[in-house]
Formats: C-alpha cells, sequence, structure tokens
C-alpha cells in the first residue's frame, strides 16, 4: 500500500514527515526555548538563540557566492565553542554535509582530507586560520572561508573569498526556510582516526544521527520529561563521541551543554561543582588526572548522575578513584564506532564488577553478532568479528567502493572488530584485527595484556604491539611510560641498567599472575610519552615504526 499523496505539495509532505538533525533542534527549541543550551564561558544562549542563530547560518550559507550545492560538504575547523555547535546545525539546516575537521593533524593530512572530500568552503576560527594556512600551503584548494572572528584584524587569504560568520547570523530568518532534505541525506562526513591506516570518510545520514542521538538518551535515562541533564564537555566537538555521543543527547531532550575548550582538571572539576553538572565523560588519563586533583582539594561532585568513559579500558585503580570522588555517579562504559552513531554497547550497573573487561550489552536500536570468515553467525562463546546491523550504520565510505564492498558483506557491517558475545548477550571485545599479535602459534590480545599490566606499579599508561621475532614470528611487546626509572636527558630511559632489569622482571611477575605463559611480555620498551590521535587513542602503527625503526 501507498498513500495517495500526488496531490500534496512536495515541501508540504516533505517536512511534515522527514527525521532531520536540523529539525530536532527545532523541536527541542519549541519545548524549552527560554532554557539555557550552551554555557561557554560567560556566555550563556538559549534554545530561542541557538535555533535563530542555526537558521540564519543555514540562510547565509545558501546565499554565499559560489555557495556549495545541496549535499556537498562544508569542513569546520572549530574548537569546543558556541559556534561549532551554531555552525553545525546551520550546515544540517541547509542540507548541506558537515565535515569536522580534527586540527591537530598534519597540514598534509588535512590537505589530503580536503581534497578526498572535494571540499571547497569552510568554516573557521580565527585562532585556527594558521592551520587552514598551512593546508592551503601544503596543497589544498578552497574557494570561500567564512571566519568567526575574536579580533579586528584585517584577514586576506590571497584566491580564497573571507565572509564573516557574523554576517551570515545576521541573515533574516523570520520565515520557513523552504527546502527539501530527506532523512537518508547526508548530514554529516566523518574521516576515521586512522591509526592503523590511512582515514577512511564515513558518510552518516540525518536519519541515522537523530535515531543514535536518541538511543544515547533513552540509554542513559534522559528525558525533557525529568529534570533535563547538565553534561560538561571537554572531548573535541570535530570527534564522533564529543559530538554524537555526548553533546546531541543533551540537547535533544532540552539539557544544557557545558563547554570547555581543552582539559584542565582543576578547571573541570570547579566547573562541576558551580554548574551542578549531572554528566560528564572522559577519557582515562582525564580521570586519572580529576582524582589527583580532587585529593588535593576536594570539590562537592555529589550532582554527578553519570560518569562516562570510552575509548579504552579503566584501570581498577581509576575506577575506584571514580567511586570515592562522585559516590553518587553511574560508572558507564560506552563503547562503538565512528562508522556506527556511537555508543553501540553499554556495560550495564550489575556488570561493573562481575563483567568489568567486557563492552556490555548492545543498544536496542544495533543487532550486534559475531561472524566467522565464511559469513556465519557465530554462536556464544566463540569469537570472530563482530558485525553490526541498525538504522545508525554509515551510510557507506566516501569514493572507496573497495572498503563498501568488504564492510557490507553478507548483509552486516564489518567493524573490523574481534570479539564474542556470552550466553547472556555481553559483548566482550578481543582486539582489533590488524593489531592481534601471533606469536609462537598463539593469538595474543593486546588489549587484554594492556589491562593487565595497566595496573601493574610503575606504569603510568601503556599499550601492547607485536614486533617481529626470529623464534616467536612476533614478540608481545610492552610499550610504557614510567615513573620507575630515572629519564635521561632526552626523555627516556636507560636501555640496560640493574635498575630496569629489576623493573623489568617485576613486570614480568605482575604479568604472570594475570596472563596465560604466552601473553607475557616478551620486550619492553619505555618512552616519554605515547604517539596519540587528539582523542586519545594511542597510534599503534607510529609505535611500531618508532620501536621497530
Amino acid at each position: 500500500m501507498r498513500p495517495a499523496t500526488n496531490t500534496v505539495d512536495p515541501f508540504d509532505l516533505n517536512i511534515a514527515t522527514r527525521n532531520t538533525v536540523g529539525d530536532m533542534l527545532t523541536r527541542a527549541a519549541d519545548v524549552s526555548a527560554q532554557r539555557t543550551a550552551i554555557i561557554d564561558g560567560e556566555r550563556r544562549i538559549s534554545y530561542g538563540e541557538f535555533e535563530q542563530d542555526a537558521e540564519a547560518i543555514a540562510r547565509g550559507l545558501i546565499e554565499l557566492d559560489g555557495a556549495p550545492e545541496q549535499g556537498h560538504p562544508i569542513a569546520v575547523f572549530m574548537p569546543n565553542c558556541y559556534e561549532f555547535l551554531a555552525t553545525y546545525f546551520g550546515i544540517a539546516k541547509s542540507g548541506r554535509v558537515v565535515l569536522p575537521i580534527n586540527y591537530g593533524q598534519s597540514p598534509q593530512e588535512i590537505a589530503w582530507i580536503l581534497a578526498d572530500a572535494e571540499a571547497r568552503h569552510a568554516v573557521v576560527h580565527e585562532a585556527l586560520l594558521p592551520i587552514v594556512q598551512a593546508a592551503l600551503a601544503a596543497g589544498a584548494e578552497l574557494d570561500t572561508i567564512v571566519v568567526h572572528r575574536v579580533s579586528t584584524d584585517t584577514i586576506s587569504i590571497p584566491g580564497v573569498r573571507v565572509r564573516d560568520l557574523s554576517e551570515l547570523i545576521a541573515t533574516e530568518a523570520a520565515a520557513e526556510l523552504r527546502l527539501i532534505i530527506h532523512s537518508d541525506d547526508a548530514v554529516q562526513c566523518l574521516y576515521t582516526s586512522g591509526t592503523t591506516a590511512a582515514p577512511k570518510s564515513a558518510i552518516a545520514t540525518h536519519n541515522a544521527v537523530v535515531i543514535g542521538v536518541m538511543t544515547n538518551a533513552l540509554t542513559v535515562g534522559e528525558s525533557w520529561v525529568r529534570r533535563p541533564p547538565t553534561v560538561l564537555v571537554v572531548l573535541p566537538l570535530f570527534h564522533v563521541t564529543a559530538l554524537n555521543a555526548v553533546t546531541k543527547p543533551v540537547l535533544a531532550v532540552g539539557g544544557t551543554v557545558v563547554l570547555h575548550n581543552g582539559f584542565n582538571p582543576s578547571a573541570v572539576l570547579d566547573t562541576m561543582e558551580q554548574e551542578k553538572v549531572t554528566m560528564f565523560t572522559g577519557l582515562p588519563m582525564m580521570w586519572g588526572a580529576m582524582i589527583a586533583e580532587h585529593t588535593r582539594q576536594p570539590r562537592d561532585l555529589s550532582s554527578i548522575e553519570t560518569a562516562m568513559y570510552a575509548m579504552a579500558q579503566m584501570p581498577e585503580r581509576v575506577l575506584a578513584g571514580m567511586d570515592q570522588m562522585m559516590p553518587n555517579a553511574l560508572k558507564l562504559l560506552g563503547s562503538g564506532q565512528t562508522e556506527v552513531i556511537p555508543a553501540t554497547t553499554y556495560q550495564r550497573p550489575e556488570h561493573r564488577h562481575t563483567k568489568n573487561a567486557s563492552w556490555g550489552m548492545p543498544a536496542t536500536t544495533v543487532r550486534t553478532r559475531i561472524m566467522d570468515e565464511d559469513g556465519n553467525i557465530l554462536p556464544p562463546g566463540q569469537t570472530g568479528e563482530i558485525v553490526y546491523r541498525g538504522p545508525h550504520v554509515t551510510a557507506g565510505y566516501w569514493k572507496r567502493a573497495d572498503a563498501n564492498a568488504d564492510a557490507f558483506r553478507h548483509g552486516w557491517f564489518h567493524s573490523g572488530d574481534i570479539g564474542h558475545v556470552d550466553e547472556e548477550g555481553v559483548v566482550w571485545f578481543t582486539d582489533r584485527s590488524k593489531d592481534i599479535i601471533k606469536t609462537g602459534g598463539e593469538n595474543v590480545s593486546s588489549v587484554k595484556v594492556e589491562r593487565a599490566m595497566s595496573d601493574a606499579p610503575g606504569i603510568i599508561e601503556c599499550c601492547v604491539v607485536g614486533t617481529p621475532h626470529e623464534r616467536w614470528g612476533e614478540a608481545v611487546t610492552l610499550v610504557a611510560v614510567t615513573d620507575a626509572l630515572p629519564q635521561t636527558e632526552g626523555g627516556g630511559h636507560d636501555a640496560s641498567s640493574p635498575q630496569r632489569d629489576a623493573f623489568e622482571a617485576e613486570l614480568i611477575a605482575h604479568a604472570k599472575q594475570r596472563l596465560g605463559t604466552f601473553e607475557v611480555p616478551k620486550r619492553f620498551v619505555f618512552l616519554a610519552e605515547l604517539p596519540k590521535t587528539t582523542t586519545g587513542k594511542v597510534k599503534k602503527n607510529i609505535v611500531r615504526d618508532m620501536i621497530e625503526g
């Protein structure tokens, strides 16, 4: 059956039935116009103001000289600030595609992404203009740059049209924008972090983002019927976790987003206390730093109801510190990946102590299964690739037919993660397929070894990789930052000394108590710091190059 809609105006039908990211903000503003949506330093922006600015930016973008066509990308170079979010929703409302740029990358990497995405327009915070100019010098080509000014300096970039974001925000936006946007149109294009290979561009549709966002809100129990949450965001908004798993779920239910640009543990704890923050998501290293600061100067954090962590397993000593620092908070692990609007799994409270090493239960809107190499779904307990099926799976990779053919085979999205599901349905992550270490005929999970060694005395942080070995094929190699050895002038540690030999013996003893014989590290490398992405993921490909070179 099909409805008889041939006599209905196409725009009227579209806007009455579509499910888009821009309309998600409009609905929140309808319900919470006077509520504070964003706190950015001293600024407090209401939902009504937020909606008005996003609508104006949408019209301003469409009216630009040489404006990008609907469906084309607009790059965004912004730190965590209100203008990032106003721009994001403005681009979504304009029917263009948001391309958030990780500005911590090299100029060559940024130039490659802009060229690969075929992006010729960008919205840039004035403080990040040098990064954009370096990317242009490295070969990037942009026609128009819209600048969010923070000074009165004259801005001129040869060969590029420059406009002020304030001009777009001043665009008249009283009438409804008559623009057909389909729920399955692309709204954002996020490049994977590329910790093991060149990044790929995962495209997400409006429908996928909205369902993923509402799934996250539903899972943590947030709604505008209850007291809407207040979340403090320090993770960068250009990353999928901060953008789709933390910020937008709160905005979707009329909550308040407090923005910090960069992580300072003292400032974070002060803001939590002052603003009565109810939610926070941080990396393990952030939680460790906050615990140390709270021990030095305690704050009243009784308002925190949900303390989330992601990106990496949390050492038990840090979880115990979180319990003491935030006694009223649910400690929640969320996992997922850029290609499937995270989080795809959450660890339930009852599994905190019984199954802490697991990823937890799948989200209700995504089927999660384990598959073998022949496309067979495996029963509980058997190890294979974690695959997904559901409405917030990526629409596919941009210009990567080969990757799409591989990713969607057998009717499931292939994550590249290895794991198993137990009898209760809990998902256990073993490792990235590329990070499994093959040693002496055995497969070793680098994640399992990292989890065991992260609690070893003297280890500040660590990662585990396989390195070539004549006898074993690959040696399980612990690469760590430690405070147990004296540093050399270059920030490293002596390659050989009685003190180092004794410390390695302690680490081996620690490993033997927690791991199988074949999983115990055979090689130890100590660095002043681990190379990471701007979102805290260790770049294992760089680590391998560093210690094998």
